[in-house]
């Protein structure tokens, strides 16, 4: 499995923005796919995730601003990010669970939040 994150960039505080991450290879076996962020100098955190039966769970500081999602068509998972704020700002990572014992990351994409 391949992933290709895509769509950051820089925006105002209280701006917007839709995260793309798009899966190839053996995309039938994707059970799970999640973001995930780290800032400078902290750690990597768990943002978003949603399962091939479209559960889905979230950071609490995300929780109410961002929502995850997915189309099987495009092999595509979205996360759209509203009422960013400053400390939104990190490289955001997608990954994937595979057969339940694999874990495939994509490159990161760069969200900047301006105050």
């Amino acid at each position: 499995v391949q992933l290709q994150a895509s769509g950051g960039g820089l925006v105002q505080a209280g701006g917007s923005l839709r995260l793309s991450c798009a899966a190839s290879g053996s995309t039938g076996s994707i059970n799970a796919v999640g973001w995930h962020r780290q800032a400078p100098g902290k750690e990597r955190e768990s943002v978003a995730a949603i399962t091939s039966g479209n559960m889905t769970k979230y950071a609490d500081s995300v929780k109410g601003r961002f929502t995850i999602s997915r189309d099987n068509a495009k092999n595509t998972v979205y996360l759209q990010m509203n009422s960013l704020k400053p400390e939104d700002t990190a490289v955001y990572y997608c990954n994937a669970v595979v057969t339940f014992t694999r874990l495939y990351w994509g490159q990161g994409t760069l969200v900047t939040v301006s105050s």
